[in-house]
């Protein structure tokens, strides 16, 4: 976990609540995790349904908050005031409405708890944390900006997610759930708390597992077709791209294509390093040792030239699934072209 969210989870957990909260970034799933832990702790039970108010921005305006937020608690020591998606809030964008935001950051009601939640959307630009109604949340509360992972983090963090829920997970299982998933943290977690639903007592989290009950095909997977083209078995490598192309939906080319780059990035590193031990690349790649035979039998198996090109060939196959030189291409027929320069 991020480590100013985990503080700030502590600080919660432990009522170390603060007048203004401003939770920003393109991580939708720590902002509402955030959000959840405050509606768990900051109001009793008893006092939620006059004292607890969740809006939405796309239904209010910058305005219609203040006015919740000025308001005094009935018959309670505190409110909260909970703003999602607050990135829609009407006026939001507006220097008069910034105005009157920064005036109430650094004039909280002392028996109100304000917390926004901003999510950067896609194609626009983020929070701006040198703006001064963004800056008065810090000054007077809480403000934090949560990046997404890099998809070197991801295996990591569903390991350390099984940590938290209290189960052990296998390497290859955290692997094949981030390659299959992605960066997606609010899916990720979904399919790990699917499994914890079906697994007995004390059962570990295994590769199998995952295949079984996130519906991953054992036998046609990006780890296989890694594997094939490693061994450079022509026959098993085509059988899993033919699959491939018959279920585009669960194996989407885009997501294929950077989890191939990945990999192979990942070998031309270890072909450079001078360091060939299997302690020495799993440090270099930020894996777990149980996978540096891989890359290491991939260094070996192809040259570093020829491992140039793999990467060269992958980057075209993007470009042709998106059109461009050869717009009359399928998604299968681009995956068939990529291996066969893989294999030849």
């Amino acid at each position: 976990m991020i480590a100013a969210v985990d503080t700030l989870l502590k600080d919660i957990r432990n009522k170390r609540i603060a007048p203004v909260y401003l939770i920003h970034g393109d991580e939708p799933y720590y902002i509402d995790r955030i959000a959840d832990e405050l509606e768990k702790v900051a109001i009793p039970v008893a006092e939620r349904g006059f004292n607890q108010f969740v809006l939405f921005g796309k239904d209010t305006d910058v305005g219609a908050v203040l006015n919740y937020a000025r308001r005094y608690p009935f018959m309670a020591e505190r409110q909260l005031v909970l703003v999602k998606e607050a990135q829609q809030l009407g006026g939001i964008g507006d220097k008069s409405a910034q105005t009157l935001l920064e005036d109430y950051a650094l004039n909280p009601l002392s028996s109100t708890i304000l917390m926004l939640c901003y999510v950067k959307e896609d194609g626009k630009p983020g929070l701006d944390e040198r703006k001064a109604w963004v800056k008065a949340f810090g000054q007077k509360g809480k403000l934090l900006g949560v990046k997404k992972l890099y998809e070197n983090k991801i295996v990591d963090w569903v390991a350390e997610y099984c940590h938290e829920q209290g189960t052990k997970v296998s390497p290859k299982a955290c692997q094949l759930l981030a390659d299959h998933i992605g960066n997606d943290l609010k899916r990720l977690a979904g399919e790990i708390d699917k499994i914890l639903l079906n697994l007995h007592v004390g059962e570990e989290i295994s590769a199998t597992t995952v295949e079984r009950l996130v519906g991953i095909s054992k036998e046609y997977n990006v780890f296989e077709l890694q594997k094939a083209l490693v061994q450079r078995d022509v026959v098993k490598a085509n059988r899993i791209v033919d699959y491939f192309a018959r279920n585009p939906k669960d194996n989407p080319l885009v997501v294929l294509l950077a989890q191939l780059f990945g990999y192979f990035s990942k070998v031309l590193m270890v072909q450079a390093s001078p360091d060939q031990s299997e302690k020495g690349v799993a440090s270099l790649l930020g894996v777990n040792p149980f996978f540096t035979k891989d890359y290491l039998q991939a260094a070996r198996t192809f040259p570093q030239v020829k491992v140039a090109a793999i990467i060269h060939a992958i980057r075209r196959a993007d470009a042709l699934s998106k059109g461009i030189d050869a717009p009359t291409m399928n998604e299968g027929d681009i995956l068939r072209e990529l291996v066969f320069d893989v294999l030849h």
